[in-house]
């Protein structure tokens, strides 16, 4: 499908060093995007769907980089059906895998927790909920594990591992499997902080930098936050990236975001959920995060939202969290909601409001359009320019 978005006020680039691009819109064809910038109506005239932002913002798609997924869009921690599906309706078009930690009765030998892993690799491979994409499979790092069985997840396309919920009696004792998932080429990811299910044990800056993982999972805690100490450790002393998630310590989140951006090391900072948890299932758990980032510091609201779309992206090594030529075509249309004190979605955000996702598209195709199961309605109106498809994007209504 050809598709294109017209008549955009703004468009955020994922970017955070040069945060909007110019023009007023976007061309995306075969899942990709092919133009950012001003067309003509001979371009518009060739695509299959265009849409009128009515003056709008275009954002990446948001990227939750820690949800907790098993198989089918179901969570057995909250017995909830399509949490994955809604979460699209908050704007989030890639979820990355926690590892499958919460699949009942889940194996913990070696060679089960590999199969574990590419089973679940290989399903959300064929599964998209609502058009989300979903990096699911990830080794989650026990006892007994050898090189062969990374280099055997890998060439089944593993490109995850997680630490943290393994039967070792200190986390010290990670650094080896730790090293040898990096070397198989994945991205190993490590929960940081107190203890949040059994099974797991508080880890804190002296594990962290001892076992030199990709990334901190919830640096800010999930939900118990490591001591305030160590976060100047982490930052000055490794590169190792840091998650701000929602289910976690606001405070210390506020505390990590302004140290990183001091020490000069946003790149390093990504945005996250942590859910469906404890804290529950959280469709609008992402874009919650941006504005409270935004609009509880000095920070500009295009630059947190970056943190939950580019440096993800940069971070997981993905095509996509930027709206630039080239990269996956997954963009929501966000605007100030109805009755706001912003006049735009930008200002709102740093007001404090959520604001109104009206449509979101995956690979250059619509998944809604005019409004969203989960955000208040939006204060511009949209329409359909252009549609040559049976299809009109309409969301749906949730039913009692």
């Amino acid at each position: 499908m050809k598709s294109a978005i017209v008549n955009l006020k703004t468009i955020v680039s994922g970017d955070w060093r040069k945060p909007f691009a110019k023009g007023d819109s976007i061309v995306m064809n075969n899942g990709k995007i092919v133009k950012v910038g001003t067309i003509s109506a001979k371009e518009e005239k060739s695509c299959d769907v265009v849409l009128d932002a009515g003056g709008m913002t275009a954002m990446p798609g948001l990227i939750d980089s820690q949800v907790h997924v098993a198989f089918a869009d179901y969570t057995p921690r909250q017995r909830t059906i399509g949490f994955l599906e809604s979460y699209l309706h908050g704007g989030v078009t890639t979820s990355i895998s926690a590892s499958e930690v919460h699949v009942p009765g889940r194996p913990t030998d070696p060679d089960g927790v590999v199969a574990l892993a590419v089973a679940a690799k290989k399903s959300f491979d064929n599964y998209s909920p609502g058009g989300m994409h979903v990096h699911a499979g990830a080794v989650i790092l026990e006892p007994g594990l050898t090189q062969k069985h990374f280099n055997d997840a890998a060439k089944q396309g593993v490109w995850l591992a997680k630490a943290g919920f393994g039967k070792f009696k200190s986390p010290f004792d990670y650094k080896p499997y730790v090293a040898m998932a990096k070397k198989a080429g994945m991205i190993v990811n490590v929960h940081t902080g107190g203890a949040s299910i059994p099974d797991s044990s508080p880890i804190t800056g002296d594990h962290l930098l001892h076992m030199q993982p990709t990334v901190s999972f919830h640096i800010n805690g999930g939900p118990v936050a490591m001591p305030d100490k160590d976060f100047a450790r982490i930052i000055n002393e490794s590169d190792i990236a840091m998650q701000i998630c929602q289910a976690g310590n606001i405070r210390t989140a506020i505390m990590c975001l302004n140290m990183a951006i001091e020490a000069q090391e946003f790149d390093r900072l990504i945005f996250a959920t942590d859910t469906p948890t404890g804290t529950g299932m959280m469709p609008l758990g992402m874009i919650k995060t941006v504005v409270e980032m935004a609009c509880l510091t000095d920070h500009a609201p295009e630059m947190m939202v970056c943190a939950a779309t580019g440096n993800n992206a940069n971070v997981y090594k993905l095509n996509t969290g930027f709206i630039k030529r080239g990269k996956d075509a997954d963009i929501m249309i966000v605007d100030a909601p109805l009755g706001s004190t912003g006049k735009t979605a930008l200002d709102a955000i740093k007001h404090g409001d959520y604001p109104a996702i009206p449509a979101v598209f995956t690979d250059g195709i619509p998944r809604f359009i005019h409004r969203s199961r989960n955000t208040p309605p939006s204060t511009r109106k949209m329409r359909l320019k252009r549609n040559t498809v049976l299809q009109e994007f309409e969301p749906g209504r949730h039913t009692l």
